[in-house]
C-alpha cells in the first residue's frame, strides 16, 4: 500500500509537492530492473558511458532558471544564490576527469610464466539516498561516479526536495542513459530496509542523519552489502594568534550562517585565541546583524527561513537552554523572526560544552563562539563532539596547521578556508559521522570492488 510523500514549503507553509510511494511489488521491480539492466551498461565503453552522464548533468544546467526558484520554494535557499549547478557541474566534471586512470587495470606484472593483474569492476545496484540542504550536489556525488564506473543507479531523495530526483532522472534519460540505468523512486522507510535486507542492491550511499544511518546499517546486517553513510557534523573553527582576523570572520560566519546554516560541513563552533577574540567577535556580529531575513524568492533576502519548522524548533531550543545555562546572546530578534521557519541568525558567547549548542548537530543559523589561549587547549576542545567531519584553522604557518590538523579527528582539515568541498580530496568523515568516502579517485574504489586475475600461460 503506498503512502503519499508531502514536501511543505518553509516560504509559507503550503503544500508545494505531493508523491505516492512505489508499492512493495512496484519497488522490488525497479530494483530487478536496475539489476537486469547492468550487465549491458557496464559493457558499453568507458568513454562512451562518461560522455553519457556529462550530457545529463548538461541538461540538469539547461533547467537552472526552473530549479533555482523550486529548491527556494523546497528548501528556503534564496533565489539571489543562484542554486547549485557550479558545484554540481565541478564535481561530476572532475570525476568524469580521473575516471579512466582511477578506474584502469593494476599491473602487478607479466612474464613468460603468468599475466598478474587487478581489476576496478562495478558493484552492481547502487542505491543512493540523498539529502534535502544541497540536494543536487550530494546527489552527484555518488550519481556520477557510480554510473561511469559501470553501475545502476537507483535514487531515493528527500521529501523536503520531492522534486530533484525527477528532474536528475528526466535529464539523464534525456540525454540517452537508459531508464533502468538510472532511476529516480519514491519509497516509504519499511520498503527501503526491506529492499536493503533482501539484497536488492549491492552498494547503499546514504547522507541524512545518525539515525538514518544506524537504520541502514541495521537493514544491511548479514548481507555484506556495502554501506557508506556521511551522517553530520559539529564542525569548528580555529583562529590562531597570527590568522587574517578579517578573512577568518568573513569565511567562518559564512560558513555558519550561509544556507541558514543547513550545510553538511558548516561551521557550528568556533574558537578563537584569546589575543584577537574581541576583534573577532565585533566583526562577527556586524557582519550578521546585515543580514536580510525573508522570502527567498526575493532578491535582497540574504537568509532564508529553514527547511521546516521542527528544523528551527531545534534551533531555538538549543539557543533557549545555552542562554538559561548562561550564555549571552549578541543578535536582537529581527523583525521577520515568526516563530516558525523564519529564524534570526544567532552568536553565542560565554558558551561552555556542557550546553547542546556546542555538543549537538544543530543545523542552523547559530553559532557559539569560545576564548582559547594555546593549541592544545583548541585541539581538546574541538576533539570534544561526537562528530568528525572537518575542521577550519586559521593561522599564516602551513607546518603549524598540519600539526594541529594531524591531532584533530575529522575527515577533512582546512587551512584558511571552510565549508567547501573539493571533489580531488575524498570527502569523508570519523565518529558518529559515519564511515566511507566520497568523490576523488577513493571514491571509484569504494564504489567498485578488485577482481584480481593470476593467468598462467601455456608455455610447451
Amino acid at each position: 500500500m503506498s503512502q503519499t510523500l508531502t514536501c511543505i514549503s518553509p516560504i509559507d507553509g503550503s503544500v508545494f509537492a505531493t508523491r505516492e510511494t512505489l508499492s512493495r511489488d512496484d519497488a522490488f521491480a525497479a530494483a530487478a530492473r536496475a539489476r537486469a539492466a547492468q550487465a549491458a551498461w557496464a559493457a558499453r565503453p568507458l568513454q562512451e558511458r562518461i560522455d553519457l552522464v556529462m550530457a545529463g548533468v548538461a541538461k540538469v544546467g539547461e533547467m537552472n532558471d526552473e530549479i533555482v526558484p523550486e529548491l527556494a520554494h523546497m528548501m528556503g535557499r534564496p533565489v539571489r544564490y543562484g542554486g547549485e549547478f557550479g558545484g554540481f557541474n565541478e564535481r561530476a566534471s572532475y570525476m568524469a576527469e580521473i575516471a579512466k586512470e582511477s578506474l584502469a587495470d593494476i599491473e602487478v606484472g607479466e612474464d613468460a610464466t603468468f599475466k598478474r593483474y587487478i581489476k576496478r569492476v562495478p558493484h552492481g545496484v547502487v542505491f543512493v539516498v540523498a539529502p534535502w540542504n544541497y540536494p543536487y550536489m550530494t546527489a552527484i556525488n555518488t550519481v556520477a561516479p557510480a554510473l561511469i564506473a559501470g553501475n545502476t543507479v537507483v535514487l531515493k531523495h528527500a521529501t523536503q526536495t520531492l522534486l530533484v530526483g525527477e528532474r536528475m532522472a528526466a535529464a539523464f534519460h534525456a540525454a540517452g542513459v537508459p531508464e533502468d540505468v538510472f532511476q529516480n523512486v519514491f519509497l516509504d522507510h519499511d520498503t527501503t530496509s526491506e529492499l536493503i535486507a533482501r539484497r536488492a542492491f549491492n552498494f547503499v550511499n546514504f547522507t541524512g542523519s545518525v539515525g538514518g544511518g544506524q537504520a541502514m546499517e541495521r537493514a544491511a546486517a548479514g548481507t555484506f552489502t556495502g554501506v557508506g553513510t556521511e551522517l553530520g557534523g559539529k564542525d569548528p573553527g580555529y583562529v590562531m594568534e597570527d590568522a587574517d582576523v578579517d578573512a577568518a570572520v568573513d569565511t567562518l560566519i559564512d560558513g555558519a550562517m550561509f544556507n541558514s546554516g543547513q550545510c553538511c560541513c558548516g561551521i557550528e563552533r568556533i574558537y578563537v585565541h584569546e589575543s584577537v577574540y574581541d576583534t573577532f567577535l565585533a566583526k562577527a556580529v556586524e557582519i550578521v546583524k546585515g543580514y536580510k531575513l525573508g522570502n527567498p524568492l526575493d532578491g535582497e533576502t540574504t537568509i532564508g527561513p529553514m527547511a521546516n519548522v521542527r528544523f528551527a524548533k531545534e534551533v531555538r531550543d538549543q539557543i533557549a537552554e545555552a542562554l538559561e545555562m548562561g550564555a549571552v546572546a549578541h543578535i536582537d530578534t529581527f523583525a521577520e523572526d515568526d516563530g516558525g521557519a523564519y529564524l534570526t541568525p544567532q552568536i553565542l558567547t560565554n558558551v561552555t560544552h556542557e550546553m547542546r549548542v556546542m555538543r549537538d548537530e544543530s543545523f542552523g543559523p547559530v553559532v557559539g563562539i569560545m576564548k582559547v589561549s594555546s593549541d592544545e587547549e583548541a585541539i581538546r576542545l574541538m576533539n570534544d563532539s561526537e562528530f568528525g567531519l572537518t575542521a577550519s584553522l586559521w593561522t599564516k604557518d602551513v607546518e603549524r596547521a598540519q600539526a594541529v590538523g594531524d591531532q584533530i579527528e575529522t575527515g577533512t582539515v582546512f587551512m584558511n578556508r571552510a565549508d567547501y568541498l573539493d571533489p580531488g580530496l575524498c570527502w569523508t568523515g570519523c565518529k558518529n559521522t559515519g564511515r566511507g568516502g566520497g568523490l576523488s579517485v577513493i571514491g571509484y574504489q569504494n564504489l567498485t570492488r578488485p577482481k584480481s586475475y593470476h593467468l598462467k600461460k601455456v608455455t610447451g
